[in-house]
């Protein structure tokens, strides 16, 4: 298996052999490109079950849909495997993706809730955002409202992410313009924010290292990266107000690619969703993307994670707000980072 790692502007290459491609009939390779935390562990596991090579490419969610959207006439990827399923809306509405398939196993509830009905892309498990995380020695009483955030009590103490560069942080903003009632209700609220003294990071670590050194009290970011700090510091502590949205981890298939790496792509969606899938899922990343709520029925999340069913969740419309994601970034670059 060939591996592209790349976290931020870090890289590096490393290739290992493996697998009896040969014996099979020489598939081609199968690429994936991956934002998840376990996901080496999983394309080693797939490449080693099934002798099918693997070349993963890893990257952040963001520069992984910008990559997408320029190799557009001439895709190099089978499988991108990414967090929220606004951007997979977008691409199927654009004819990029297959279309048809899911993997045959039972899912739970929430996971029924975000399969597309026209079955253009595989989810594989449930973060949600935007958690409220917050250093419990310091900040006994967090808010228990996103309109308690717009009081005095929490002026200049909330930073989030940059939707533009964080990838689960344009979920966070659509479900809030979603649950507050459409566009200018949203904004409204994130002006109110900024007026308020809001913090602008990065991404969850940037935002994560705020909190710790005191810069602010509200961290508001994905509940994994919350729920991994928390199992470093028993003082970080990860709340969830009404409502925060469902993020899910999502599989698209390109739809340009031949049809032997499609199938190859299809075995892949059913490999993560097998047993033996789950377990890399859950073990592959302890400290970062493994603390997700599973969508397989029998398939147990992580001790550090409530029930999902005492989570106050909302799922989104896809394809009512993956093809705002542009404009709503657009508009919060300009108006709230500046």
């Amino acid at each position: 298996m060939a591996v592209v790692s790349g976290c931020g502007s870090n890289s590096g290459t490393s290739a290992t052999t493996g697998g009896s491609a040969a014996a099979t009939g020489a598939p081609v390779p199968l690429v994936v490109y991956s934002a998840q935390g376990y996901d080496s562990a999983m394309t080693t596991a797939f490449q080693k079950a099934t002798g099918i090579p693997t070349k993963l490419v890893d990257d952040s969610t963001g520069p992984l849909l910008a990559r997408v959207q320029a190799e557009r006439g001439n895709p190099q990827w089978g499988v991108l495997w990414v967090d929220g399923d606004e951007a997979f809306a977008a691409m199927d509405q654009a004819g990029m993706l297959v279309k048809g398939f899911e993997p045959n196993v039972q899912l739970n509830a929430a996971g029924q809730a975000v399969v597309p009905k026209d079955q253009s892309y595989v989810p594989t498990g449930l973060t949600v955002t935007a958690a409220v995380v917050y250093d419990a020695s310091k900040t006994p009483n967090p808010p228990t409202s996103w309109q308690a955030l717009l009081t005095s009590a929490w002026k200049g103490e909330v930073g989030m992410n940059d939707p533009s560069v964080s990838g689960p942080t344009y979920p966070f903003v659509a479900g809030m313009f979603n649950q507050l009632g459409g566009d200018s209700q949203g904004e409204a609220f994130y002006s109110s924010l900024k007026s308020n003294g809001l913090h602008i990071y990065q991404t969850n670590g940037d935002t994560l290292h705020a909190l710790q050194t005191g810069q602010i009290k509200v961290a508001l970011i994905q509940s994994s990266a919350g729920i991994a700090a928390g199992t470093k510091d028993k003082n970080i502590k990860t709340t969830y107000l009404p409502k925060v949205t469902s993020l899910p981890s999502v599989i698209g298939i390109d739809a340009k690619v031949s049809s032997q790496e499609q199938a190859e792509a299809e075995k892949f969606a059913d490999f993560v969703l097998s047993a033996q899938g789950q377990k890399v899922m859950l073990s592959g990343d302890p400290n970062g993307d493994s603390l997700f709520w599973p969508i397989v029925q029998g398939v147990s999340p992580e001790a550090a994670l409530p029930a999902l069913s005492t989570v106050p969740t909302q799922a989104i419309d896809p394809n009512t707000w993956g093809p705002k994601e542009g404009t709503i970034n657009t508009w919060f670059t300009n108006t709230i980072v500046h």
